[in-house]
């Protein structure tokens, strides 16, 4: 089985964010990356695809010359080899001018299936898989937690509302949209890493692929959001004020 799982390079959790001059993007100047945590989900689950069936993992990136660590770490913990689609401004890109770069990229593979995560931790569109899915004619899934091969098809296990869940039946090839948290994450070790520097990074330039076209989502402005802080006094007896209390976390505070 041939997976090629797409992932993303975002800014570690830890960072310090701040906006640039511009009032568009972060200042990257100081900036620390890391693999898309949903992503990370997405190639372990193709990696124990494999692990099972056969074949090979290919990890698929778009982004600038940095986004090579991200691909090293992938090829640590075990894919097999990478395509890095070179993108020097990957912020402007929306989710149609992204997914279109990778559909271009995973049609010259030809693979039985692609992951990717469910959202990235920095912009949250959580609509990359989908679109992926629609321009390259596959049957897709979103908030996938459980892949299993079933013949020539794949059964899979999605997560609804209130402990539901949803048991799909899918023709292969398929695009599944996999959600955090369904699998152990391994590490890299000593030997996979040593593994990796030789494992092939196929560089792919963006404008070579033809697929950029219009970008339908433009950001205009980026700014850390306002702090407010707000009080109420509730009063009646405990009962009333019990409540009243209960009914603002419900309608207000949206929280229970």
């Amino acid at each position: 089985m041939k997976i090629v799982v797409c992932v993303k390079q975002v800014p570690a959790r830890d960072s310090n964010l701040r906006v640039d001059t511009s009032g568009k993007w972060l200042d990257e100047s100081d900036l620390t990356y890391e693999i898309n945590e949903p992503d990370a989900y997405a190639l372990e689950e193709a990696l124990q695809l494999r692990d099972k069936a056969g074949g090979e993992v290919i990890v698929l990136c778009s982004g600038p010359e940095r986004v090579t660590q991200t691909i090293r770490e992938a090829l640590a913990k075990g894919a097999d080899r990478a395509i890095h689609i070179r993108v020097e401004e990957p912020a402007v890109l929306d989710p149609l001018a992204n997914a279109n770069l990778l559909a271009q990229a995973v049609r010259t593979e030809s693979p039985d299936l692609v992951l990717t995560g469910l959202q990235s931790d920095d912009l949250g569109y959580g609509e990359t898989g989908v679109v992926v899915a629609e321009l390259l004619g596959m049957s897709h899934a979103t908030i996938v937690m459980e892949v299993v091969t079933e013949g020539n098809g794949i059964k899979v296990k999605r997560e609804l509302e209130d402990g539901w869940f949803q048991h799909v039946e899918l023709p292969l090839p398929a695009v599944l949209a996999i959600q955090s948290g369904i699998k152990k994450l391994r590490y890299a070790t000593l030997m996979g890493i040593k593994k990796a520097k030789a494992k092939e990074i196929k560089a792919i330039a963006a404008e070579s692929l033809n697929a950029r076209g219009p970008e339908s989502v433009v950001i205009e402005r980026v700014y850390p959001p306002r702090r407010t802080k707000q009080m109420q006094l509730l009063s009646g007896d405990a009962r009333q004020m019990a409540a009243q209390l209960v009914e603002k976390l419900k309608f207000e505070a949206r929280v229970l």
